[in-house]
């Protein structure tokens, strides 16, 4: 159970990272920066490993940078995406 928690927790701060490191408003809801959030970290984390950067001594900042930088790439898809959901041409 904890675990889940965990990962609730993770994915709001990358995606939350993510938004604050983006320019105007993202209007997305909190359960898709969650989700953006996870993916980032996720695909962050393997990008990390292609480059042989996820393992390093004391704090992983080139890891968590990708994962933060993933995440923000993915919002700056998904916020238009979202905005125009409803609009009908």
């Amino acid at each position: 159970m904890f675990h889940l928690v965990w990962i609730l927790i993770v994915g709001l701060a990358i995606g939350g990272l993510g938004r604050l490191v983006l320019r105007g408003k993202q209007p997305i809801p909190v359960w898709m920066t969650i989700l953006i959030g996870l993916v980032g970290a996720v695909a962050g984390d393997i990008l990390s490993s292609v480059l042989g950067v996820r393992h390093t001594g004391g704090v992983d900042w080139i890891r968590h940078a990708l994962q933060i930088g993933v995440a923000a790439g993915l919002i700056t898809v998904a916020a238009p995406a979202w905005a125009t959901r409803n609009i009908r041409r």
